[in-house]
């Protein structure tokens, strides 16, 4: 075979397909348990799939599922991001490379990265696990020496950018291409909320991202996003600049920028260092670890499976963006249709659920089971909104019982024939006036949040005083914990209740009440607290 490997224990050579075979009885690193087709068809060939106790760290790492035009420089761009790279085993005809790395720690936190975040080159997913063997020998034949030639430029280069930065491996990949690995996005027409986790996710399909740092300048929202390499930032580019996030909205404009690092100080919904779980969150955000405990490493693998109802809502909102960008892998999400179940079926209206759900998106039709009272259909604008509604509103308590928010099988909600009974069971509010996000561009979209016990009041008139609102919410829906006007605006203002559940049956009652002048009350859930 082309690469002879040196057994360390014995002091033999072995061709390339007993290294192959000694790696797969030593079973790979398991990517998640989130994503099972993380491994795609290999699961016979690697019976060691679904082993993770008995993996011994080595330096050396497998890599498998190569592009059949992979070079070796983006081979190599995989482990640079985590230490210098000192041996590289080409095996073209399997599709697959072992690399080595200098210490066994960057193996570790290389091998631990890709384990949440499956790497990609030329938009292809790519496997990485430990291999049996402690370091890599390879010979000199003349099929290797493109690999040792790239292996020994690139580490001229990483040379020279440490003796730039002092000391210490250089923070970015090698330049391999001539390009920044780092792209400077503005989102343009922001229709719908786009979130670091969307961004990550729709990027990671071009190459491992490493750092995202989002910010609003000039009245736009914009980003910093960090690859491994140049060539997975070209690639990005040249794919995504453009295209809408989601239809006829949220448009990607890139270019490269004139950083090759990013410095990220905090993990947190506005920065992310992929590479540092340990930094602090910053501003109460929460951290890598919790946010990753939140979202399950649930980004379905298998093409056309739905999202978990565990979803977060960013993560919902990037399956649905990249099912309408054509990127394969993500979850298909072309159901606007909800079935929400548990409902008290003695309070339950479809008012009520159109005013709760209208908090997500522009509701279209809500239809109660008539022979099944506590189950109902909710139809939302479109997908997206589907998913939104869905990752908040599963599990909240409404009328003293636990909503359970799934995705139907149906595609849209019948309205009844003329003569057929319905009891008012099914309504149609697609021309509503009340829908919240019906102009193009909504700031509403910039203020979606979770339930909670806070809830942010609007447009109230001067007359109206703090005693005149506090006794509204407490005679109607509960007791009233806190209240404050906004400084600047007095016509707006925050009100707690005693509990979410409570704020929940108060934005139902309240949301639209008229408080004379012409002003009726504009209700939603708020992030602050009093």
């Amino acid at each position: 075979m082309d690469g002879i490997v040196q057994d360390i224990a014995v002091g033999t050579k072995r061709g390339s397909d007993e290294l192959l075979s000694a790696c797969a009885t030593n079973g790979p690193y398991i990517m998640s348990n989130s994503t099972p087709s993380a491994n795609g068809n290999d699961s016979k060939k690697f019976k060691g799939e679904n082993r993770i106790s008995g993996i011994m760290p080595s330096r050396v790492i497998h890599i498998r599922k190569l592009p059949n035009d992979i070079t070796e420089a983006e081979v190599i761009s995989l482990g640079l991001p985590f230490g210098k790279v000192t041996n590289l085993l080409m095996l073209k005809g399997k599709n697959q490379a072992f690399i080595e790395m200098n210490t066994e720690e960057a193996a570790n936190t290389m091998v631990s990265y890709y384990g949440t975040v499956t790497p990609y080159l030329r938009s292809h997913p790519v496997y990485i696990q430990y291999s049996n063997h402690k370091e890599l020998k390879t010979d000199n034949s003349p099929n290797q020496a493109r690999a040792q030639a790239a292996l020994q430029a690139v580490n001229a280069v990483q040379s020279a950018n440490m003796a730039i930065a002092g000391t210490g491996v250089p923070d970015s990949a090698v330049n391999l291409t001539g390009q920044s690995p780092v792209l400077r996005i503005i989102v343009e027409n922001l229709f719908y909320p786009v979130t670091l986790d969307v961004l990550h996710q729709i990027f990671s399909k071009f190459g491992t991202v490493l750092k995202i740092i989002t910010f609003t300048k000039n009245n736009q929202f914009q980003a910093l996003l960090q690859y491994a390499d140049g060539s997975s930032a070209q690639h990005a580019k040249l794919a995504l600049d453009g295209q809408n996030i989601y239809n006829a909205c949220c448009t990607l404009r890139i270019d490269f920028s004139k950083l090759t690092s990013l410095n990220v100080k905090y993990n947190n919904d506005k920065s992310r260092d992929y590479t540092r779980p340990d930094l602090p969150s910053g501003d109460s955000q929460p951290t890598l670890d919790q946010t990753m405990a939140a979202f399950g490493l649930s980004v379905p693998g298998v093409h056309g499976a739905l999202a978990p109802l565990g979803m977060p809502s960013a993560a919902a909102a990037a399956a649905a963006a990249a099912s309408r960008m054509g990127i394969p892998g993500f979850a298909s999400a072309a159901n606007a249709v909800l079935l929400v179940s548990n409902l008290n079926p003695e309070r339950v209206t479809p008012q009520c659920l159109f005013i709760l759900f209208g908090v997500y998106g522009d509701v279209q039709r809500v239809k109660i089971l008539f022979n099944k009272k506590e189950n109902a259909l909710v139809q939302m604008f479109d997908c997206t909104q589907a998913q939104l509604a869905m990752s908040h509103l599963n599990g909240q308590r409404l009328h003293g019982k636990a909503m359970r928010v799934t995705m139907s099988k149906h595609q849209t909600v019948q309205l009844p024939r003329e003569g057929q009974e319905d009891q008012g069971l099914t309504k149609d509010y697609s021309s509503s006036p009340l829908h919240r996000f019906k102009k193009p561009g909504s700031k509403n979209f910039q203020n979606i949040f979770p339930p909670s016990a806070t809830l942010h009041l609007s447009n109230i008139p001067p007359s109206v005083t703090e005693e005149d609102l506090k006794m509204l919410f407490s005679t109607t829906t509960g007791m009233v914990k806190a209240f404050k006007f906004f400084q600047k605006d007095r016509k707006m203002a925050l009100i707690q209740m005693s509990s979410v559940e409570e704020a929940i049956q108060a934005l139902i009652d309240l949301h639209n009440h008229d408080l004379g002048e012409n002003h009726h009350l504009r209700v939603s859930f708020s992030k602050s607290t009093i």
